[in-house]
């Protein structure tokens, strides 16, 4: 993707091409970080996964659909977030934090099974861990970009409307 000029742009005003310090004219990573901030989010609130996912509503995934948002297009399950320090992640603490919340979660993930009901999430003796690890990466996410870390997880629907946004 490439920026394009202001008088190229069906949008009025100057485009920047960074955002705090981060290009924009890479892969999107401003998506990407959307959904691993959107995972990181729910897999950090216990409140939310008692009253939300155990309780099934609707909206909002499972913790498999969270697991694979905070990893399917980044690829950290297979290598470490400092890869994207400078576009999805803005510093090396950003990105430790983050493999940690991902090696907790996977760890449980891998044990239990994709397919698992959220209950034995839950129950996993690991989990408080996890969630813990969720909840620091989340926090410094959240806090980086000017947002509140204690704000209730947005729906999948405004995840998808936020990521389609250029």
């Amino acid at each position: 993707m490439t920026v394009q000029s202001s008088e190229n742009s069906s949008r009025r005003g100057r485009r920047s091409t960074k955002m705090d310090g981060m290009p924009l004219n890479d892969m999107p990573w401003w998506r990407w970080r959307s959904n691993v901030r959107s995972a990181l989010h729910m897999l950090s609130d216990p409140s939310f996964q008692r009253n939300v996912w155990l309780a099934g509503v609707d909206g909002y995934g499972d913790v498999t659909d969270a697991v694979y948002r905070l990893v399917e297009d980044t690829w950290l399950d297979n290598w470490s977030a400092e890869k994207y320090v400078g576009t999805i992640f803005r510093d090396a603490q950003e990105a430790a934090l983050v493999d940690a919340a991902v090696l907790r979660v996977l760890r449980i993930m891998h044990q239990v099974g994709p397919d698992a009901h959220v209950s034995v999430y839950l129950d996993d003796p690991g989990w408080p861990e996890a969630v813990q690890a969720a909840w620091d990466a989340h926090v410094r996410l959240a806090t980086s970009d000017g947002d509140d870390p204690g704000a209730p997880p947005q729906t999948l629907e405004v995840l998808r409307i936020v990521t389609r946004a250029a």
